[in-house]
């Protein structure tokens, strides 16, 4: 196993005005689980296709381990890549697919049959090891290409959105599978994934990129609970944070003509145009009475244990729906007029021109 070390990697595509990734420094720990997540076009895809050698590096340095790979052949960094789609060989069985880079690499047979076994007793292939890949669920077929790369023991795992061909259902017990076979096998690995949702649940740590450029690489409780700027506090989140437009006034954050508490530190920083942000389960219900901001029920989510509502507030700087999560068993329904409100140790506070965190 190894560790991986991106040294401002830069990846500038002929013709491109400006870096698809404009230099890229991240330190990966040996045996550790990285996710890169970001949305379409931020550049995770291509930094992996730069540590898998799949792409030039026109600057900077990459490192698996304390080798400098930058310039290094795809076929002998030592690792292991599973693609988006799984690229079986249709007219070989299971076994044949699996061990197909053993045997390009001349590994007696005895040995090949042994890693490929063991593989296949890992994912709970065995008995689908004489069938083709046409006799197999998409999911199946993943947990195939996922044992190609396990019967290599590489160095390290790449992974470019595996679960993206996959119903919903199979790709919430793919990535519970994903994640423990990692934590068993304890190799580095990188998985690019545009959803937040499969990052904040697999990554021992979570890089969040845009337009090539890390914006925060934590844990994911960290990246959910303290997000340094406006970027990451809207997209790490399922239903996303709740990003109201305010003006400094006293110490609190003024929404039109409500008060939003704030932390001591924000109130010590904050001016002029703030962005706050409250996670939908961070807001309170309250009677009419206690000042709450209102909002007019549009749309209820019951989700069995809990659910979400969604609303209109008419109130000058509050989004177009505001997302709050309540109990299952409140009786909010389509077109009742709810109060919320907060406390200030759940209100995130941005600066609105720089996006910078201005809470503690």
């Amino acid at each position: 196993m190894a560790s991986v070390t991106f040294e401002k990697a830069q990846r500038w595509y002929p013709g491109a005005d400006s870096p698809a990734v404009p230099g890229l420094d991240l330190e990966i720990g040996d045996g550790e689980f990285m996710v890169l997540v970001g949305p379409s076009g931020c550049g995770k895809s291509t930094s992996l296709r730069m540590l898998a050698g799949l792409e030039e590096v026109n600057e900077g340095k990459i490192f698996i381990g304390d080798r400098d790979v930058t310039h290094v052949p795809p076929k002998d960094r030592d690792i292991a890549m599973v693609f988006q789609n799984y690229a079986l060989y249709p007219h070989m069985t299971v076994a044949d697919n699996m061990a197909f880079a053993l045997k390009m690499a001349k590994v007696p047979a005895a040995e090949r049959q042994k890693r490929v076994e063991e593989a296949a007793k890992i994912l709970g292939l065995t008995e689908y090891l004489q069938r083709k890949p046409k006799a197999l669920s998409g999911g199946q077929r993943q947990r195939v290409a996922m044992g190609r790369a396990i019967v290599r023991s590489p160095q390290v795992f790449c992974m470019d959105e595996p679960l993206s061909n996959l119903d919903a259902k199979m790709r919430v017990q793919t990535r519970t599978d994903i994640a423990k076979l990692q934590a068993d096998l304890g190799v580095t690995t990188v998985y690019v994934t545009h959803d937040q949702i499969e990052a904040m649940t697999m990554g021992d740590r979570v890089a969040v990129m845009k337009d090539g450029i890390l914006q925060q690489v934590d844990t994911p409780l960290r990246l959910y609970d303290k997000p340094v700027n406006l970027f990451v506090a809207g997209f790490i989140g399922s239903p996303q944070m709740n990003l109201l437009q305010a003006k400094a006034a006293e110490g609190k954050a003024s929404i039109g003509g409500f008060a939003v508490p704030v932390d001591a530190a924000a109130a010590a920083k904050m001016k002029g145009n703030i962005t706050v942000g409250v996670r939908p389960e961070a807001w309170r219900l309250v009677s009419a009475s206690e000042g709450g901001l209102p909002v007019t029920v549009t749309v209820v989510e019951e989700l069995g244990a809990d659910g979400f509502v969604y609303g209109n507030c008419d109130v000058e700087g509050t989004p177009s729906n505001v997302i709050v999560r309540v109990s299952a068993r409140d009786s909010v329904h389509k077109g009742d007029v709810i109060h919320v409100t907060t406390d200030p140790a759940h209100v995130h506070v941005f600066d609105t021109d720089t996006g910078e965190r201005l809470s503690d």
